[in-house]
């Protein structure tokens, strides 16, 4: 267990960074499983309003540095990609 005060501060930053990170990546997770389901049901109106808000996730998780640019662009142009096939 850390000793010194700036390590207790360091170890209580982590964990909460650790909480934050983990629910940000779990809404994302949460509105890819929601989009996979409404592209069953293939009502693109509903798709439309599912991507927005995984843009907006993958957005904001771009921003913090949770994921890297490459891989919303790809996610972002692959979901486009599959509504589009509809």
């Amino acid at each position: 267990m850390a000793n010194h005060k700036s390590a207790k501060k360091r170890s209580r930053q982590t964990l909460k960074r650790n909480r934050i990170n983990t629910q940000a990546l779990s809404k994302i997770r949460t509105n890819l499983n929601n989009f996979n389901d409404l592209l069953l049901e293939k009502n693109k109106a509903e798709l439309d309003k599912s991507l927005s808000l995984i843009n907006s996730s993958l957005a904001k998780a771009l921003k913090k540095g949770l994921l890297k640019k490459e891989f919303v662009s790809r996610k972002l142009s692959s979901l486009s990609q599959k509504i589009k096939n509809i």
